[in-house]
């Protein structure tokens, strides 16, 4: 069938509105009609080759729509059901097996190969192959063919086109506090990073229970959002000292988990630099391959820090994104607010004010 979708056809090229065909469902995939998309940095990065993806490409991994067909052997969902689309996984790994998906050890291939495992492509141009499932998904497209690890079951009642952000950058930054740190009520928390997973921690933080929870960017309207949304103290990182800042919140006890969304060395050294003994620094950020950063060993050995990385929120989707949307209809996580609506013709314009920062989570509509 003929499908309308956003290609990217060489590195940092902007994306282009044209027809793909789409090709007959596999056992193991479902057909969705999307109503709507999120835009992640991710799609920014892959499209710029920063993260390898074989171009052209169709992007997209924040996806929401209504199911049309199911290939013969899914189970979990069926034609009319309305579903999120999230990343992919083997399901038949150790980690997997173990509930750890975002540790799949076919993470890279399934999320970032381009192809089917059998070099298939679910979407090709005059016959020749355009790279598919991205996450599972490539959801800059009316219709893909999604294999069913990445599908989501969701109420019918729910606004699917508010959802699809659920997917991952949402589900990376409230996972980030909820499974991977599972930060308790009464502690201290800080973000590095105001943008749409650094604000989901922060919401996350508010439900947890956290009773110090400081945001930091350099763009005051973000950090305004922030204040609005939970933070109990903002800093604005390019005219305040952090560190400084920290001594005094916290009467110079530091912080007992700091979280980096940003992937700059810098900023990721100095959230280890303001946590408390026995604190815990975590990174979702998403450096370019080879990126180093060092830390300070003397004064850090009497504090038995520790450090982690955190893939999607350490999230189990099926079982997660539920639970976000429960609390959201409780109006307990706000993720709402943080979002703003574009057509899918405007979608280079969508990802030019996630750039910008002017607009926190672009998601474009069908």
């Amino acid at each position: 069938m003929e499908v309308t979708a956003a290609i990217v056809r060489g590195e940092s090229k902007p994306f282009e509105i044209t027809t793909l065909e789409l090709d007959d469902l596999r056992a193991d995939e479902v057909r969705v009609r999307l109503v709507a998309t999120g835009v992640c940095h991710t799609d920014a990065i892959v499209r710029d080759q920063v993260y390898p993806t074989p171009l052209p490409a169709v992007l997209g991994h924040e996806g929401a729509g209504i199911v049309e067909a199911v290939g013969s052997a899914v189970t979990t969902v069926a034609p009319g059901d309305a579903v999120v689309l999230s990343a992919n996984s083997c399901g038949t790994c150790e980690s997997c097996l173990t509930g750890r998906l975002s540790y799949c050890t076919d993470l890279f291939n399934r999320n970032f190969g381009g192809s089917r495992a059998d070099g298939s492509t679910a979407f090709t141009e005059g016959g020749k192959k355009v790279s598919s499932h991205f996450f599972g998904q490539s959801s800059f497209a009316s219709h893909v063919n999604a294999v069913e690890r990445s599908v989501v079951k969701v109420d019918a009642d729910l606004p699917l086109e508010l959802l699809g952000p659920l997917g991952c950058g949402i589900q990376t930054g409230a996972g980030a506090v909820l499974n991977s740190l599972k930060v308790p009520a009464g502690s201290s928390f800080i973000v590095f990073g105001t943008g749409a997973v650094g604000c989901a921690a922060l919401m996350a933080a508010v439900v947890a229970g956290a009773t110090t929870i400081v945001a930091v960017d350099i763009v005051d309207s973000r950090l305004e959002l922030a204040a609005t949304l939970g933070a109990t103290h903002v800093i604005n990182s390019r005219l305040q000292d952090v560190a400084q800042e920290i001594t005094r919140i916290t009467g110079g006890r530091g912080v007992d988990f700091a979280l980096d969304t940003t992937g700059i060395p810098a900023v990721l050294r100095q959230g280890a630099d303001v946590l408390a003994i026995g604190g815990t620094v975590a990174l979702v950020g998403a450096p370019a391959p080879g990126t180093e950063v060092s830390f300070e060993i003397g004064a850090s050995l009497t504090k038995g820090w520790h450090f982690r990385t955190i893939i999607e929120g350490d999230s189990v989707p099926q079982v997660f994104i539920p639970k976000l949307i429960t609390l959201w209809r409780q109006g307990r996580f706000p993720f709402d607010k943080l979002t703003k609506f574009f057509a899918f013709a405007q979608i280079n314009e969508a990802f030019d004010a996630s750039a910008s920062g002017e607009t926190i989570k672009p998601i474009v509509t069908f």
